[in-house]
Formats: C-alpha cells, structure tokens, sequence
C-alpha cells in the first residue's frame, strides 16, 4: 500500500513557497499535529540545512521525507519536479541515515548531549592551534595531535566538509564513519582515519583554557570544552526517500570521480 496521507514543510525562500502553494492546490495535505490524520510521510521543500533542521525536529515521528530542491546543492533532496509527485514518492528508494551522538563535556563541568547527522566537529577557539588526544574503543591512538581541529563524519556528511578538509567520501553501505583533522601541524603526516561504525571515539582536549575548542554537532556548538565523546546510534536512524534515478548512493558514488 502506498502512501496517501502526506504532510509537507518548507522554509521561508520564495522558491520553496511557490513549491508549497503548487503542492496545496495539487493535494490535500495532512497536518502533522492531528492525529486523526496522522500523516505517512513528510515532503521537505528547501535545501539541504534545511532538510536537517527537519530531521533534528520530527525524527521521533519515525517517518520517512521526501525532499525537493529548493535551495543550492540539495544533495539529501530530489530534484525540483512537482508534476506526479504522489506517485513519484510511492515509487521512491528509501535509504537510511544514522546520527552520530555527541556527548561534551565543557571546563565548568557542563554536559550537553547532541546528534549529527553530517559531522561532529572540533575548532580552535583562539590564536593558537588545538591540543587533542585521540582515542578510539578506549583505546589512546594518538597521545597528542596539533591541530585547528578534527571532525567526526557520516557517509552522508562525508561528501560535505570531511572532503573539503581532504577526509574521504564513504559510500553509504560501508559501515565506516572518517575521522580527519583540520589542518594538522604534528604528527603532520597523519590524514585521518577511517572506523568501523560502531567505534567509540573519545576527544580529549589538552591545555583546554590555554588553548580553547569548541565542538559542534550540526546546528549544536558548544564553547570551552575539555572531552568530546562520539558514537554512532543506530537506534535513532531516519529514512529518506529518492527517486529512483536521483538516488543518494549513485549520487555518493558519482562524487568519488568528480574533478
């Protein structure tokens, strides 16, 4: 059976608005706070921070989205065609995301837990370049790396910033998740590394209020911490649809061989 009831939520850009009023006359939507109506799937209409703000806030919902492009890259989106767009949902490849779990400790004792579902990142704070200790299955693998930072990244993050700091694309069905530095300065050689899914990796800041980070996972940032745990949860997995021809494994795929 396929879908029929569907909600659909877009931002603010004229492009998505227009997309919304053409979907409204087309369809009768469903709201998602009525639950007599419960909605089967949620369409998306905007770019890729947006599709992501919208997976943070009804994940729990456990439903599947429909992306539309409506912004500039649209890489977790479909492309902008509203004609048959019912049944070109109910024909959609579903794939799985799953968010990474931060969990960060701050110098004044703080705690603040979040997910990602492209990367968690670490910066320097300030002038001086960050102090870390890697670990990873509790298990010290660098003692001290010098740095601007280092970054946990998705397959589906990974085609964003952790391949524009020279981290390697992972195709989705790998099992793998990057680790790779920002501008490493010692050990200047070290390029990364790539995990096993269901690696435990720990962060440690050294001479934390001497030299200060900062750790953010998507939309999350948080100042002046000391350690950065990071696993994968694969309890908390979110499914996106795509059409069949515009499907995000060819997609990651077809990124490998760009030049």
């Amino acid at each position: 059976m396929g879908f029929q009831k569907i909600a659909c939520i877009a931002d603010n850009s004229p492009k998505a608005q227009a997309a919304l009023k053409k979907i409204q006359e087309q369809y009768e939507l469903v709201e998602l706070t009525r639950r007599r109506m419960a909605a089967e799937a949620i369409i998306v209409l905007g770019g890729d921070g947006f599709m992501l703000q919208t997976l943070h806030k009804y994940m729990n919902m456990k439903l599947p989205f429909y992306g539309i492009n409506c912004g500039t890259v649209g890489f977790l989106m479909n492309q902008n065609l509203l004609d048959g767009l019912l049944d070109r949902i109910n024909h959609a490849r579903s794939t799985t995301l799953y968010p990474l779990h931060m969990y960060a400790r701050r110098i004044n004792g703080k705690v603040t837990q979040a997910l990602a579902f492209n990367e968690v990142s670490l910066f320097r704070q300030g002038r001086q370049a960050a102090k870390i200790q890697v670990s990873v299955d509790h298990v010290v693998r660098l003692k001290e790396l010098t740095c601007d930072g280092i970054l946990v990244a998705t397959p589906a993050g990974s085609t964003a910033y952790n391949f524009s700091a020279g981290g390697p694309i992972i195709p989705l069905g790998a099992n793998l998740i990057a680790l790779t530095p920002l501008v490493p300065f010692r050990p200047r050689r070290w390029g990364g590394a790539l995990l096993p899914h269901d690696a435990s990796i720990n962060l440690s800041i050294l001479e934390p209020e001497k030299r200060p980070v900062n750790a953010v996972a998507d939309f999350t940032e948080i100042q002046d911490v000391t350690e950065v745990a990071v696993s994968e949860q694969r309890k908390l997995g979110v499914t996106l649809l795509f059409d069949p021809e515009h499907n995000l494994e060819e997609r990651i795929m077809k990124e490998q061989f760009t030049y």
